[in-house]
């Protein structure tokens, strides 16, 4: 008979009319505890792992992940017992790691995939090498040719991912130091951020409604609501009219229905006036959508932004910048930095807010310099 310890672990063998059988290959469920476990093979071995929720939406999502992670693990050990470990087999274990963690966002596991799609068409030559023999000094002078064509953030993330392969490597064993260990990552500088003024933005928005297309109004709804709330596109296009809270003028930002927000939690924003006035006008407009109805009707709309700002002169802005304007016009107004930053989402106390927005707008800072006074006060 088959049991389970506190831990989720398997122990002695199966009871199978403790087990409940799911509409999902591979996943199934123990009766007593509610936990589901996957359930396959790798090679001629069966494997039975506790998935560690009793939710069946989760337990799907980490299903592929968890036989990903465990088919990876079986490849390197494959790879290196044959004597044929080369890099494209490291990389290949890296990735299947990556796509495996849980805790990573999707959007994360595809740039780790880019940044080794990178390195492949930088360094064509490397994936059929031997882990073995790659050297120091050919990591040295990968990068030389690599951060001449790419920019900072992308050459330091490369530099991870590199890191990375080789600590597979190392992990079955194929080699024991880590060439790339000792490559220098590059300075990157701090964006100065170029935003509109208040005028201008109103300016601006006014274009994106009035344009003529059949989603202008949409388009300058998700503008305004991004501008008014601070929040990061991937979270607006989530939220609904359950998450709007009128009569606290609250706002419940829950992200991604399986991936969460950035940081993995469920945060509450005040709605400042201009937020309050457009969805309580929005909510008259539709006043028979149901409560699990989204907000926006449109989840992105860059081309109408670019299109705006260049109709009025303006410098062209991103999704991601308004979010950045939310968060100056905050501070501009006397709200200080670590509130700024819960309202955000950040969770380091400001230090990412001070770091963004130390250098605010110039005629608010020449405003405050206004404020200076070594006068004898009378």
């Amino acid at each position: 008979m088959r049991g389970v310890t506190p831990r989720g672990r398997l122990v002695n063998t199966p009871n199978e009319s403790d087990w409940e059988a799911t509409p999902i290959q591979n996943l199934t469920r123990y009766r007593t505890s509610g936990t589901y476990f996957a359930r396959f093979r790798v090679g001629k071995k069966l494997v039975w792992k506790s998935l560690k929720t009793t939710v069946f939406s989760v337990a799907r999502q980490r299903l592929s992940d968890m036989i990903r992670e465990h088919r990876a693990k079986a490849q390197s050990v494959t790879a290196f017992a044959n004597g044929k470990m080369n890099m494209g087999d490291a990389a290949a274990v890296y990735l299947q790691k990556v796509k495996a963690n849980v805790s990573l966002k999707p959007r994360s596991k595809d740039y780790r995939e880019m940044m080794i799609d990178f390195i492949r068409r930088s360094w064509p030559a490397l994936m059929e090498t031997d882990v073995r023999k790659v050297t120091e000094r050919d990591c040295e002078n990968w990068l030389m040719r690599y951060q001449q064509r790419y920019a900072p953030t992308v050459v330091n993330n490369s530099i991870g991912t590199l890191r990375g392969i080789f600590d597979e490597a190392i992990r079955t064993g194929a080699r024991f130091d880590n060439p790339a260990a000792e490559l220098s990552r590059v300075r990157v500088r701090a964006k100065r951020l170029e935003l509109p003024s208040r005028e201008n933005f109103l300016k601006f928005v006014e274009e994106i409604r009035t344009a003529g297309a059949r989603q202008s109004k949409d388009c300058a709804n998700l503008v305004r609501f991004l501008a008014y709330s601070g929040m990061r596109i991937g979270e607006a296009r989530f939220v609904t009219w359950a998450d709007v809270n009128f009569s606290r003028r609250e706002l419940q930002v829950r992200g991604d229905p399986e991936t969460a927000t950035k940081n993995g939690e469920t945060r509450h924003i005040p709605m400042i006036d201009q937020l309050d006035e457009m969805l309580t006008q929005l909510r008259q407009e539709r006043p028979d959508e149901s409560l699990s109805a989204t907000v926006m009707r449109v989840f992105e709309c860059q081309n109408s932004m670019t299109h705006a700002a260049e109709k009025i002169g303006m410098k062209r802005i991103t999704h991601h910048d308004l979010r950045h304007l939310f968060a100056t016009i905050c501070i501009e107004s006397g709200v200080d930095i670590p509130t700024v930053s819960r309202w955000l989402g950040h969770k380091d106390g400001g230090a990412l807010c001070m770091k963004t927005y130390g250098h605010l707008r110039q005629d608010h800072s020449f405003a405050q310099a206004r404020r200076v006074n070594f006068g004898v006060a009378t």
